[in-house]
């Protein structure tokens, strides 16, 4: 993974304020290496890994409702990029033409299986595919649709300096992002005043801050931040059945 030249950027990156995350991450040659590597030998493993699961995957999604396996929705990556992520599908057909595209936790176009797969965390697990294509990263800002990108002030395009993620500090502090929009009237419109600036005071920090073993660290944060929140949902139920 390398930084293009200064003047290859798109012209919406080539600010003042984008030009000090970029010489920050100029410093981190070797770590951005190191990065690269990573994503191509763990994402081809873990693949090899997951098979079987995604053979499961697919068979439970198909059987519940009509639709493709996969959801392939235009994202933004690196460079303003724009690519086709690969999310198992937990919606209705067609999903992001018959609504808002960012999920509330009550969104009635969530499948039965869907719903099953989003509990546990699974709809995400093909990016692995992007990862190893390079068009994402293990560790990175998550990937906006380009209408929420148009949005972006010149300081956030920073945050396009480097793929697009699987996870970040950002996804950690917002993972349960659905439930903060279930009561917004306009999920859109709060989205990108409210909820998109304060996550990306993150990505932006993150960017000043990055290193190869910073984004081991958030990984494993990532891991443990699931498994305590499949814990605390199964304290509820607990609490729940025992009234």
């Amino acid at each position: 993974m390398r930084l293009v030249k200064w003047e290859k950027l798109p012209e919406n990156m080539q600010n003042e304020q984008v030009k000090k995350y970029y010489d920050a991450l100029r410093k981190k040659r070797f770590s951005l290496f190191c990065k690269r590597v990573f994503d191509i030998f763990v994402s081809a493993f873990m693949l090899l890994l997951v098979s079987p699961l995604f053979i499961i995957l697919a068979l439970a999604i198909k059987i519940d409702s009509k639709g493709p396996v996969f959801f392939r929705q235009v994202r933004v990556t690196q460079y303003g990029k724009e690519f086709r992520i690969f999310k198992f599908r937990t919606m209705v057909n067609n999903a992001d033409k018959i609504g808002s595209q960012v999920t509330v936790g009550n969104d009635q176009r969530i499948t039965k299986v869907g719903r099953l797969i989003r509990k546990c965390r699974l709809d995400e697990i093909c990016q692995l595919i992007d990862v190893f294509r390079g068009t994402m990263t293990f560790v990175g800002t998550r990937p906006e649709v380009p209408k929420y990108v148009d949005k972006y002030t010149d300081e956030m395009r920073a945050s396009l300096l480097l793929p697009a993620g699987v996870t970040s500090l950002a996804s950690i502090k917002y993972k349960d992002e659905d439930k903060l929009l279930n009561d917004a009237d306009n999920v859109d419109e709060v989205y990108v005043n409210e909820v998109l600036p304060e996550k990306m005071k993150y990505n932006l920090s993150e960017i000043e801050k990055f290193g190869f073993w910073r984004d081991i660290k958030i990984m494993f944060m990532t891991v443990f931040a699931v498994f305590k929140k499949e814990k605390s949902q199964d304290t509820q139920v607990e609490n729940v059945d025992g009234k």
